[in-house]
């Protein structure tokens, strides 16, 4: 008997219904975890949101040189308190929307990408000094995969704070662009010329201002060793904030 067992163990038909039970067993506790877990992983994706959005505005717990979140405790809180309004733009037009920041800019380059309306969000906040900004999203592609941020403005497209992040950019080279000496380097930068014109920002290798002190040259000083990245972060802020700009034309009228 114990012949014939180890027998029926050792063929190759024992092998995959053991291996197909061991599949299904498996990806059934794997799909019960994922479904359990989806309202915390949803929860927490929103607050990162409103961390991202409040950093640029300027809320956050920044101290020397490290860039700093406020604490998920709080942010929630704050983002009632500092953002005033959520809007969807529609070229000069705006919509009230006050699930704004759950808006998927991912999903919204595809469905552009295929000649459909894309929904841009905008929020309109007050930073500590209650001064009115306008933080948008944007995303692009860096050297190995996805890179996004959130740039806060104020009514003449100059901006006033700025959050970068990735997916997969190379510590210590194209990671660096969601550090703050790289991030801080946008504050003051114009994004329009006096005409009134969209020039966008590029991150530029063997830039002649490397303390940026010059703030209407539309450019800042490039990580080193990070160009592809660099040219990613510039893409991204042409790309998607000109898209902007029939909005912020209403500002002045």
């Amino acid at each position: 008997n114990c012949l014939i067992m180890s027998k029926r163990t050792d063929s190759n038909s024992y092998t995959m219904i053991f291996a197909i039970i061991m599949v299904f067993v498996v990806g059934s506790l794997l799909a019960f975890m994922a479904s359990s877990l989806k309202p915390n992983i949803d929860e927490n994706k929103r607050i990162e949101k409103q961390q991202n959005i409040l950093y640029a505005l300027g809320i956050n717990e920044n101290e020397g040189t490290s860039a700093t979140f406020i604490s998920t405790d709080v942010a929630g809180t704050a983002f009632s308190e500092y953002i005033t309004k959520q809007i969807e733009v529609q070229g000069g037009d705006e919509i009230e929307n006050s699930d704004a920041y759950l808006i998927d800019i991912k999903k919204e380059q595809t469905l552009a990408k295929q000649g459909k309306q894309r929904r841009l969000p905008l929020f309109v906040g007050k930073n500590k000094e209650g001064v009115t900004l306008y933080v948008a999203p944007i995303r692009g592609k860096g050297l190995w995969d996805a890179i996004w941020g959130y740039v806060a403005m104020d009514e003449n497209m100059i901006i006033q704070g700025a959050y970068f992040d990735h997916k997969g950019e190379t510590p210590g080279l194209g990671a660096n662009i969601k550090q703050r000496y790289f991030m801080d380097d946008f504050i003051g930068e114009h994004l329009l010329d006096e005409a009134g014109e969209f020039k966008g920002i590029k991150v530029a290798k063997g830039n002649n201002d490397p303390k940026n002190l010059e703030k209407t040259d539309y450019e800042v000083d490039a990580i080193a060793g990070a160009t592809i990245t660099g040219d990613g972060v510039s893409a991204m802020i042409k790309k998607d904030l000109a898209m902007y700009v029939p909005y912020f034309k209403t500002l002045k009228k």
